[in-house]
């Protein structure tokens, strides 16, 4: 009897060992679920992390490199403004420059003329006074006749020759018809038989048209 319930006991006791064992399984086999889902939770977190900072670094990346190209755009814009700035500066000087030249050219262009016939001038005064003291007609006219001779000479040495008009086919480039009149003769037809302001031309350029009268 005694050693029936003795091996009771010990029965009672192995089961009660066994369900202890059994629960401090199940508690470490727990524990260690709840360790790997909070490593699983840990490790999702970090990953999440590491994704929005990439995302981040990926967005601001964009951001920087906008910015690099307006500020690059900006400076050769200014560069050009510059240029351009510079360029209309040297541009309006050349202008001023050119308008006040040819201003002072304009001024100075009949210099070279008015000195060459500054000496006939002095021929005409002193003409002109002769004739006060010595008023003799044949004088008179042979010291004019000098005196255009003279004239003539140092205006074609400046280059102005005279179109010739009388007898001369009619052409308008160098001829102005102011009147027609019927032709004597079949042969005048279309030719010039009067003038009544001598044309000159200047280095090969029509100064002023001859004006004339033209046959038909």
């Amino acid at each position: 009897m005694i050693k029936h319930d003795k091996e009771k006991q010990e029965l009672k006791q192995e089961k009660e060992t066994q369900k202890a064992d059994e629960k401090s399984q199940t508690n470490n086999m727990t524990d260690k679920a709840s360790v790997d889902e909070e490593s699983k939770v840990a490790d999702e977190k970090e990953k999440a992390e590491i994704d929005a900072e990439s995302d981040e670094k990926s967005e601001e990346q964009p951001v920087d490199e906008k910015k690099l190209l307006i500020i690059t755009l900006q400076k050769k814009n200014d560069e050009l403004n510059d240029k351009y700035l510079r360029l209309f500066s040297e541009f309006d000087n050349f202008r001023k420059r050119t308008i006040r030249e040819k201003q002072d050219l304009t001024k100075t262009a009949s210099a070279g003329i008015i000195e060459a016939i500054l000496p006939v001038l002095d021929d005409l005064n002193r003409a002109h006074n002769s004739a006060i003291e010595n008023p003799d007609l044949d004088t008179l006219t042979e010291g004019l006749n000098l005196i255009r001779t003279k004239l003539n000479s140092t205006l074609k040495h400046k280059g102005l020759e005279e179109i010739p008009s009388i007898g001369e086919d009619f052409n308008t480039d160098f001829h102005e018809a102011i009147t027609h009149i019927p032709a004597e003769d079949k042969k005048d037809k279309g030719k010039v038989v009067d003038e009544v302001q001598k044309g000159y031309i200047l280095n090969g350029k029509v100064l002023r048209f001859a004006k004339v009268v033209v046959a038909n």
